[in-house]
């Protein structure tokens, strides 16, 4: 039973803490912020992490691992590679609403070790994912079959960390959600065939009707 309450507890924590941090950015929020968020005291806190730096990393960890199980969840009830992009453009503004512009930025400056988990996820998980579903629109006629799958895959990923960089995109010029949904529509768009676009025209009109 102890053991159970400690991992609800540590959930909760992860949880509200990542919450923060992605409306905030990493470096902006403090132990004390997180203590007062969750309405506990420090030393509570401290009984469950070490540090802020643990925090950051479990909590991370934690996301991501929801993140994967969203998107399994969701592109196994794609009927097409189409139907996938757009349950994937779904998830992504979910993903993305209230996202901090610095978050990347925050992680790979302060925090190594988390940002090394995004890298596993990006090139691992991720990457494995767009390639499948580039090689399944090839199959079904939707996109193009003279793309290079691995050169296209790992240019997507390249995209996902574009709206961040704030040379590109200033924060107070974009919004990071809209930028990503455009991104993804252009990298969409770029793979399709006739075939392709039309049903691409077909969700978009679907999507703008709900």
């Amino acid at each position: 039973m102890e053991t159970e309450e400690k991992t609800e507890t540590e959930l909760r924590i992860l949880k509200s803490s990542f919450e923060l941090f992605r409306k905030r950015g990493f470096k902006s929020v403090s132990m004390d912020d997180i203590a007062q968020h969750l309405a506990m005291s420090k030393k509570t806190l401290y009984k469950w992490f070490r540090n802020k730096d643990q925090v950051v990393h479990d909590a991370t960890q934690n996301y991501l691992q929801n993140v994967q199980s969203e998107c399994e969840c969701q592109l196994t009830q794609a009927g097409n590679a189409v139907e996938e992009l757009f349950q994937i453009m779904a998830l992504t503004k979910q993903v993305f609403s209230e996202m901090h512009p610095s978050i990347f930025y925050d992680l790979r400056k302060y925090h190594p070790d988390s940002w090394a988990l995004w890298k596993q996820h990006k090139n691992s998980f991720m990457l494995g994912k767009v390639k499948a579903n580039i090689a399944r629109g090839m199959r079904e006629g939707l996109f193009r079959n003279d793309l290079d799958v691995e050169v296209t895959a790992r240019m997507r990923l390249a995209l996902i960390e574009l709206p961040f960089n704030a040379e590109v995109y200033p924060p107070h010029e974009f919004n990071v959600r809209q930028v990503q949904l455009a991104v993804l529509e252009h990298y969409m768009l770029g793979m399709a065939t006739l075939k392709g676009h039309k049903l691409i025209n077909k969700y978009k009109h679907i999507t703008e009707e709900e």
